[in-house]
């Protein structure tokens, strides 16, 4: 419901995305399930400083705007995984765009980032 609240509210498509994605973690943590589905330990060791309830929090955050699913299994103890959902493959392009800009700023010609286009899960990869 808040969601819906907030479409209504905002005019500026930039305010709206950064609205979404624009907190601490929300981007690291979509650049590592560019890499494929990820359960909670495998973000915690990935994402050193981030802390179990901010992380919880992101994800569920992520999860409400239809970004990220949740799949829990029928397991003891359960096993929760998280994966993009088609509309946070969307995100794809603009992460690309981003991953270019700052290896372009930093001068390097790579990085160990799963933003790399042969380890993007997804159908296709993009080229920007």
């Amino acid at each position: 419901m808040e969601y819906q609240t907030q479409c209504k509210e905002i005019r500026c498509p930039i305010q709206f995305v950064l609205g979404i994605v624009g907190s601490k973690w929300a981007i690291l943590i979509l650049r590592e399930l560019f890499s494929g589905s990820r359960r909670t330990h495998e973000f915690l060791d990935a994402l050193p400083g981030i802390s179990t309830k901010t992380l919880t929090a992101r994800l569920r955050e992520l999860e409400s705007y239809g970004l990220v699913d949740r799949k829990v299994f029928p397991e003891v103890p359960p096993r929760v995984e998280y994966s993009l959902t088609a509309k946070g493959l969307e995100i794809q392009p603009l992460m690309m765009s981003l991953k270019q800009l700052g290896e372009q700023w930093l001068e390097q010609e790579s990085c160990d980032c799963p933003m790399d286009p042969d380890a993007l899960v997804g159908s296709k990869s993009v080229s920007v």
